[in-house]
């Protein structure tokens, strides 16, 4: 694997991460579960952090066509296990959510199948 495909997994996967924490936090703001499905469909459309998340995940698909145009869909997909971590990050260190044993585990576990699928490349 050449460091600038792995540069643009880590890019896409990157992105990806970013888009939930930004749905999530325009989620939160826009009360989400309050007013019913239209209001709460209203509030989304008008939530800055929502359309940022949406523009993230975009930019983040069109990175994962260059990985693909150029990567084994076996060796690229894994690295996707990446975003977990780091959206698991993100709702521990910026979120403040809790983090069980369990999902921590889960999460160490995806880590270490990451690194043995590049290791393999």
């Amino acid at each position: 694997m050449t460091l600038r495909l792995l540069l643009l997994i880590l890019a896409s996967v990157s992105l990806s991460a970013l888009a939930q924490l930004a749905l999530k936090m325009g989620v939160s703001a826009a009360g989400a579960g309050r007013g019913g499905l239209t209001g709460e469909v209203g509030g989304f459309v008008q939530s800055p952090l929502i359309l940022l998340g949406l523009l993230l995940y975009g930019l983040g698909a069109l990175l994962w066509l260059f990985v693909l145009a150029r990567a084994p869909l076996s060796l690229a997909y894994p690295f996707v296990g990446i975003g977990f971590i780091l959206t698991m990050l993100a709702g521990l260190f910026l979120l403040q959510e809790e983090v069980s044993l369990a999902r921590l585990s889960g999460t160490v576990l995806i880590a270490i199948g990451c690194v043995l699928v590049a290791r393999s490349a």
